[in-house]
């Protein structure tokens, strides 16, 4: 019984320190985005324009690719 009170309490203070690193981790990641939002809102409109037609020119490429992929796939399913 001892041993099973020493084995549950060992996992839960590892699950601790794993959570424990997971928030940390969550933590920097909103820090990250946060400045990056930050440093985007103070881009001038035409650099902004630009950056936003950047990422819908990846958007329609990652379309595109998917459509590609999903033809591939109906003309193998054909034969």
């Amino acid at each position: 019984m001892l041993n099973f009170f020493k084995k549950a309490f060992k996992d839960m203070k590892e699950n601790a320190k794993a959570q424990h690193e997971v928030d940390k981790a969550n933590l920097q990641a909103v820090k990250a985005e946060s400045k990056a939002q930050w440093e985007e809102a103070k881009m001038t409109p035409k650099a902004r324009q630009e950056k936003m037609q950047a990422e819908r020119d990846a958007q329609i490429q990652e379309a595109n690719n998917r459509i590609a992929k999903a033809e591939e796939r109906i003309a193998n399913a054909k034969k």
